[in-house]
């Protein structure tokens, strides 16, 4: 594995690079058969003194990524190891799950039909609400105070002075982003 360690607001030393490359590391044996497998490692120290770890793995058909805040530095990397982990396991655990769905189905002999990939689908991904409303036209600022009001992480509207749709959402860091479709 190779590791892009950068840090912002914060120097990173050699002692902070080798315990990333060491929590990191132990996901090697995860990586079986994939040559060069690049980890871009961030961390960031905030005025309030916590810190924040993202970690990114861009694997062929996968890209693994997760971050952490927490005051102890170490910890927070203790925490993203764990996440990327269980991220791992998942992907694997589907990828198997699906390896052996089709081993039965030749097994059996029974035609493959999209109809059952579409059911096999609809279990992982049950949508259980529909909603229809119709789009006001507004300025971003109506639709984060629109947002707040129905309590809401997200809004979507259509923007009075493009009139294209846009969402307003929540950050995790309490500030406000906003996304513009094409």
């Amino acid at each position: 594995m190779m590791y892009n360690v950068r840090g912002e607001n914060l120097e990173v030393t050699p002692a902070l690079r080798e315990y990333v490359e060491k929590k990191i590391g132990k996901l090697e044996r995860y990586f079986d058969g994939t040559d060069d497998v690049h980890v871009h490692v961030n961390l960031k120290v905030y005025n309030d003194g916590q810190g924040k770890i993202e970690v990114t793995i861009p694997i062929p058909h996968l890209l693994l990524r997760a971050e952490e805040r927490h005051e102890d530095m170490y910890a927070a990397i203790d925490l993203v190891a764990d996440k990327l982990e269980r991220q791992i396991r998942k992907h694997k655990t589907k990828v198997n799950r699906k390896l052996r769905d089709r081993e039965k189905e030749v097994k059996l002999a029974a035609p493959v039909s999209i109809g059952a990939s579409a059911a096999e689908n609809e279990e992982e991904f049950e949508i259980v609400r529909t909603k229809h409303f119709s789009l006001k036209p507004m300025d971003s600022e109506e639709a984060i105070l629109q947002m707040n009001l129905l309590g809401h992480n997200f809004f979507i509207f259509t923007n009075a002075e493009t009139n294209r749709t846009n969402i307003v959402y929540r950050r995790k860091d309490g500030k406000y982003g906003l996304i513009e479709a094409n």
